[in-house]
């Protein structure tokens, strides 16, 4: 039986791995600081602790995997990045956790690795055009990422890969847009705008108003979990050694998002813009070269992934099981 590992495996995007690996047949270890909110886990084995500690990180990878997914990060939405206020601890126990993983895997000789990096790590000044952003992966450099956040996904990369090259490691590396879905995060100031926005709708009457920060002509992409996960199990086994986008190239603005939401949830909403962190202008997954690494490249609409996620969250909100 093929074994793996899920680091950060309490949270949203590592909960749905674990599922995943465990349909395939794997034998699966998950840690992370707590266990998956909204479901039990489905992980053979469960450690509970905090992979900024070298020791958990022993702890855990105490054998050698088959695979290793990295999910682990102090991370959320725009609310929580763009502040200014947790850079500090974004960057530290972001980075502590990688530099704990990678020694952890080089003792057992564990080098089939994948890293969840983000869109976060492209340069600011080619995000000023809410129309035609350039999120290419050859666009990385000069870096100039727009928050703490960033530059920390950046340096992560350039470690994964370092630790390919001086250690024979087969790292893969994926840079994120908006992964959104069910049993994510949807409320308490980590939550991304997909899970915000149909918060907000879900709570709200007919013919109300919600907030949106900023003046809503911000573009982004969103991507469903279910892809993000198809993806990452693709580039994981494949050959690619060169970071990849992971994303949607369906580019709204956020007002297109509030529209969106508001017509599944059947309701007439109006929009009330107030001042918020934004982040960059523009931003959209650029899926050329993965096309042409994997032969792949998501196909589910936003409105799609939104059927999925407004209910679910709607649910959340009444208390229903």
């Amino acid at each position: 039986m093929k074994k793996a590992l899920v680091l950060g495996g309490g949270g949203f995007i590592g909960s749905h791995m674990v599922n995943r690996l465990k349909s395939e047949d794997f034998w699966v270890r998950a840690v992370d600081l707590k266990y998956p909110e909204f479901s039990e886990t489905q992980a053979d084995d469960f450690i509970q602790g905090d992979l900024r500690d070298p020791n958990v990180c022993r702890d855990a990878i105490d054998q050698k995997f088959d695979e290793i997914y990295q999910f682990a990060a102090d991370m959320g939405g725009a609310g929580f990045v763009f502040t200014g206020e947790n850079d500090a601890d974004i960057m530290h126990n972001s980075a502590l956790i990688n530099l704990n993983v990678l020694e952890a895997c080089l003792r057992r000789n564990s080098k089939r690795i994948f890293y969840s990096s983000s869109a976060c790590m492209y340069p600011e000044h080619n995000q000023m055009d809410p129309d035609n952003p350039n999120c290419e992966e050859a666009s990385a450099y000069p870096a100039n990422p727009d928050s703490e956040y960033g530059w920390e996904k950046l340096f992560s990369e350039r470690l994964f890969l370092a630790f390919a090259k001086n250690y024979g490691f087969e790292s893969r590396v994926a840079r994120y847009h908006n992964i959104f879905g069910p049993e994510g995060t949807w409320q308490g100031g980590r939550e991304k705008a997909p899970a915000a926005i149909c918060r907000k709708i879900a709570m709200a009457k007919d013919e109300d108003a919600i907030e949106v920060w900023g003046d809503g002509l911000q573009t982004r992409s969103f991507l469903i979990v279910d892809e993000c996960i198809e993806g990452t199990i693709r580039l994981m086994r494949s050959d690619c050694k060169i970071p990849l986008n992971i994303g949607s190239d369906e580019m709204v603005t956020i007002n297109q998002l509030v529209d969106m939401v508001a017509t599944i949830a059947n309701k007439k909403i109006t929009k009330r813009h107030i001042e918020g962190p934004e982040g960059v202008r523009g931003r959209n997954s650029e899926n050329t070269l993965i096309k042409k690494k994997l032969n792949w490249a998501p196909t589910n609409s936003l409105k799609w992934g939104l059927e999925k996620t407004y209910p679910w969250i709607k649910k959340q909100i009444s208390g229903e099981k």
